[in-house]
């Protein structure tokens, strides 16, 4: 992984941002391009112990620092204290990437300055073991080149998609976003399910666990559609059928899971307003 010239630098290093730092790290980038941001500087001694630069604030750049592109990883609700670090750096042509919740490219472009390059994206936390899936949304001053450069800096975490319209962001927020919690609830409920059918708590939770995590890995190498591969699984007349009758009643999984993602969408619209 090439991800241009220039120096990465990363606005804040926590979760996500470590996931995708440690991601790039694993596809050979550098250590000596990467320049972190972050008060919380146990937080990332591992990173500078590798040869990444650390700064505990804006402050301490270099008056003469330029970055090709800049992370914007720190939580939404200290984004507006953290931003002002980086913003001088819009004047040499920075492209930045945030994965803040809720921010919008106008909410950036309002303390960035019109036509500044901002990438909006919304990864998962599957990303902290390399199966993330994000989605990336570019502003109006973003250039192809710098468009391949968001994608290749997400890429190394996971699979990535392009969206044109921002307003497309609340339901990628819902689905994927929050979609990991959706299935760790399920891997509860079957569980406690299997509890109640009368196995032992700590078999019951060990068979949901294997069985939903191997069943994401059947999807994820299997070229058929998910589908296929539940009428794979249904034999006519047994018992997984008898399950699915339930599963998929007018008032089954489906308009369940379509209130919730429903929910979620229009919350998220709510924190971006």
């Amino acid at each position: 992984m090439s991800l241009g010239e220039g120096p990465l630098l990363f606005l804040g290093c926590g979760k996500m941002g470590g996931a995708i730092l440690s991601g790039l790290l694993a596809r050979g980038v550098s250590p000596d391009r990467i320049h972190i941001i972050e008060p919380n500087k146990e937080a990332v001694s591992d990173f500078i112990s590798h040869g990444v630069r650390h700064y505990l604030s804006g402050n301490e750049l270099p008056p003469d620092f330029r970055a090709s592109l800049v992370l914007l990883a720190v939580k939404p609700q200290v984004m507006e204290e953290a931003l002002p670090a980086v913003a001088p750096l819009a004047a040499s042509g920075t492209l930045y990437v945030s994965v803040a919740a809720g921010k919008t490219l106008s909410w950036f472009a309002e303390r960035l300055g019109q036509g500044t390059p901002v990438v909006r994206a919304m990864p998962n936390t599957p990303a902290a073991v390399g199966r993330g899936m994000t989605v990336l949304c570019p502003g109006p001053g973003v250039t192809p080149d710098q468009r391949s450069l968001a994608g290749e800096l997400l890429s190394a975490v996971g699979e990535i998609a392009w969206v044109e319209e921002e307003a497309l962001i609340d339901p990628v927020t819902a689905l994927s976003g929050g979609g990991p919690a959706y299935v760790f609830l399920m891997i509860e409920c079957l569980a406690k399910a299997g509890e109640e059918a009368g196995l032992p708590r700590e078999l019951a939770r060990r068979l949901a666990r294997v069985t939903v995590s191997g069943a994401g890995e059947l999807v994820h190498q299997s070229s058929e559609e998910p589908e296929v591969l539940r009428q794979n699984v249904t034999s006519p007349g047994g018992t997984t059928l008898e399950a699915l009758k339930i599963l998929m009643a007018p008032d089954g999984l489906q308009p369940l899971m379509t209130k919730a993602i429903a929910a979620a969408t229009r919350r998220s619209r709510e924190l971006a307003s």
